[in-house]
């Protein structure tokens, strides 16, 4: 893993991340992994998120997007959910 970056979760993203089962906690923890190694593997978005990534991957046969932002010495994962109104939540969460 990279040194000198850490890790920070929002409130938003710890509520969701604790109603998940073994299971949907191991593919999330999966996707996490994967930002923390490549966080500039997804492209950033403009206007009203601007600066925020969008992760997409697969849990329980279903499609979820997952908003991280990197900043200088920190990834912050935002929230995670399916793409019905997941960027409008995003935009009021932000």
């Amino acid at each position: 893993m990279s040194s000198g970056k850490n890790l920070t979760t929002s409130p938003l993203f710890r509520r969701k991340a604790k109603k998940l089962n073994k299971t949907e906690k191991k593919t999330l923890d999966e996707a996490v992994r994967f930002i923390w190694e490549n966080p500039e593997a997804e492209q950033a978005k403009v206007g009203d998120l601007k600066g925020v990534r969008i992760y997409k991957f697969k849990m329980n046969k279903q499609q979820i997007l997952l908003g991280f932002e990197e900043l200088e010495n920190e990834i912050v994962l935002l929230t995670f959910g399916s793409h019905e109104n997941y960027y409008r939540d995003l935009k009021n969460y932000r």
